[in-house]
């Protein structure tokens, strides 16, 4: 096992795999439902033009649960659970990676760049389609006419013959492979690539860094488990600050279809209305999208 500062370090060898694997789904999974109406949020918040919809991240939590109830803030969580495979695949591949690379070079540095890196490769091959079904639930409800497909209400689905199994999960499954085919669950693949690979990569260096100062400056009696879950969220708005751009980009991307007449010239003049919208006021925002 290796020394980092006061933190060790976990290798692969060290692991105990049967836990690793079973606790590992169950963290995840109870992770996921404690941030998913957060990833909710952001990506509406995301895709929206200016502030069409919300005015920001508390102004639409209370939006969405006063005309959507708690369900709207959990749209697509079932399918999004899917992406439960896509984490063992990543912590295995990080984890083999790390392995390989540490006989080439000693610096944990380089080590969780190269592993980081390569895992989310593996991870976003497989979250990718899964995500773009889950996105595109996320939009609907107040957020529904900011994107291209819509789900059939409940009411419709439920007075078809067929067996309502993830009814409305399916209904923008079949629409997506109507319109664009396999490449449709694909929409977005690189942007995502260049989101999280930079986003995991530098995630594992800032937290060991994170870990190892925070370790230097804690009485020494403060458990180890402590300095961690610090570390770990420090880590994460790190890397998520610097990242976010492509992120947005990621989400507009894979929520707005360029066969819906939304052409490359059109997503950079949005991206540009967005940037001017925020030096005028509100009633000039208005007059100029209502000219277009």
């Amino acid at each position: 096992m290796l020394q980092k500062g006061k933190i060790q370090i976990i290798e692969w060898e060290d692991l105990d795999k049967r836990k690793f694997y079973s606790l590992g789904v169950f963290m995840t999974l109870t992770t996921r439902a404690t941030v998913y109406p957060a990833s909710l949020i952001r990506t509406r918040l995301q895709v929206q033009k200016g502030k069409a919809l919300y005015s920001g991240t508390f102004d639409a939590f209370c939006k969405i649960l006063r005309a959507e109830g708690v369900h709207g803030l959990y749209r697509g969580f079932m399918v999004n659970t899917f992406t439960l495979i896509s984490g063992q695949a990543y912590i295995t591949t990080y984890e083999l990676v790390r392995k390989y690379v540490s006989q080439h070079t000693p610096s944990n540095t380089v080590k969780s760049v190269v592993a980081g890196g390569a895992a989310s490769l593996v991870a976003q091959t497989i979250t990718v389609p899964i995500d773009v079904v889950s996105q595109q639930l996320m939009m609907q409800g107040q957020g529904e006419h900011l994107t291209r497909f819509k789900a059939k209400p409940k009411v419709m689905l439920a007075t078809t013959k067929r067996r309502l199994t993830f009814g409305q999960s399916r209904d923008i499954t079949v629409q997506i492979f109507a319109a664009d085919g396999f490449r449709g669950f694909y929409r977005g693949y690189v942007a995502s690539l260049l989101t999280y690979i930079p986003n995991s990569a530098l995630w594992w260096p800032f937290y060991h860094f994170y870990a190892e100062q925070l370790s230097l400056l804690a009485p020494s009696e403060c458990p180890h488990l402590i300095l961690q879950a610090m570390a770990g969220p420090m880590a994460a708005a790190t890397a998520s600050t610097i990242t976010n751009p492509m992120d947005v980009v990621r989400a507009r991307v894979q929520n707005v279809s360029l066969h819906a007449g939304i052409s490359q010239h059109r997503i950079q003049q949005e991206w540009r209305d967005d940037h001017l919208s925020s030096r005028r006021s509100s009633s000039c925002w208005q007059r100029r999208a209502s000219g277009r």
